[in-house]
């Protein structure tokens, strides 16, 4: 079995860039077995399906558009993205989150086990960084994807203190030890 944690969004449109940065927050706190793969896709559009080919699960992170605060956590199970409606794609890079397992599914090669962790962003601006709420999000989505992997039988182990994120985009200075 293999699975993939795949970080969605745009790290220079603020709150967007919440997938990529759980997606770092991942890979610097914890040590994950090789069937487990972190990628950080940024805006791949419809090119989200050859990152859907050959793994049997996959955890999508990104910022999403509902109902509530900024910072907001929000899981959707498989069955609640196959409900999602179909909404005009207005550039190639648009999410396409449904439309790709879609269509990776009909060619037979999708994941049989899919989840959204997102947030809800609160500034969606033009310039590098979370807002704080967001970025408080991004500990709490960390933490939920590492606890799907495990219930999924993948051994994932604590990383000592002391690594550096690789958060680039950030602010001067903002990088942090975890």
């Amino acid at each position: 079995m293999s699975l993939a944690v795949i970080g969605l969004g745009n790290v220079l449109l603020g709150d967007d860039g919440f997938g990529p940065f759980v997606v770092e927050l991942l890979r610097t706190r914890y040590a994950f077995p090789p069937e487990v793969e972190l990628l950080d896709l940024g805006t791949p559009g419809l090119g989200l399906i050859s990152y859907l080919h050959g793994h049997d699960a996959v955890v999508i992170v990104d910022a999403v558009a509902g109902a509530g605060l900024p910072g907001d956590v929000r899981v959707y199970e498989e069955a609640e993205l196959e409900r999602l409606p179909v909404v005009p794609r207005v550039s190639p890079h648009d999410p396409a989150v449904a439309e790709a397992l879609s269509i990776a599914r009909l060619i037979g090669d999708g994941p049989h086990d899919v989840c959204l962790v997102g947030a809800v962003p609160g500034s969606l601006e033009l310039g590098a960084g979370l807002s704080p709420q967001v970025r408080a999000a991004a500990d709490v989505a960390a933490e939920i994807v590492r606890q799907r992997v495990e219930e999924r039988g993948f051994a994932v182990r604590r990383r000592d203190a002391g690594h550096v994120t690789d958060d680039w985009w950030m602010e001067p200075g903002a990088a942090q030890t975890r």
